[in-house]
């Protein structure tokens, strides 16, 4: 029975192997046709702190690259009541971004992925759960990649179908302990 049990876990990870490049180097390469602008997110890995809004809340981010280096996850305000995910991936030459909002909505956004200097937007394309366009969702977004350290991103709002004030994020990367 346990031989029946583990072996649809062995195929898969087997499965899951054969797509690794080889002790040889052959194989599909983790960066291969990913576009430019992606690196830039996957060197946000880290927590990242600092002000939000119009009243300047204090606010914390988290940024981890997973699945095999092919997608970055951005969680605002982890663990309380308000966190929001973000996940950012390639789609061929450009980047897809879906934002899980509190508002119960997810829009989803596309940007070129080449890399154009310090700035990524991300436009809307669509969103699942919104009720009607007039809804309000978050509508586009985009990220100034300031220096290393710091980020700036500024999210448009979408309500009774206008743009409001943007929600400005203003980050800089956490220290690490030495």
């Amino acid at each position: 029975m346990f031989v029946r049990a583990i072996l649809p876990v062995l195929f898969l990870v087997g499965g899951a192997t054969a797509l690794l490049p080889g002790p040889d180097g052959d194989g599909p390469r983790k960066d291969a046709g990913k576009p430019a602008a992606f690196e830039r997110f996957k060197q946000l890995a880290g927590e990242w702190v600092g002000k939000a809004g119009n009243a300047g809340q204090e606010v914390r981010v988290q940024y981890k690259v997973t699945s095999g280096g092919t997608a970055v996850v951005e969680t605002i305000a982890p663990g309380t009541d308000h966190e929001m995910v973000t996940v950012i991936h390639p789609d061929g030459t450009d980047l897809l971004l879906t934002h899980y909002c509190m508002l119960g909505n997810q829009p989803q956004m596309k940007a070129s992925g080449t890399d154009d200097g310090n700035q990524v937007e991300f436009k809307f394309v669509r969103a699942t759960n919104l009720k009607s366009a007039k809804a309000p969702h978050m509508h586009d977004v985009t990220f100034t990649f300031v220096d290393k350290d710091t980020l700036r991103t500024a999210w448009t709002h979408y309500n009774d179908g206008k743009a409001g004030p943007d929600m400005v994020f203003e980050l800089k990367r956490k220290p690490t302990a030495p």
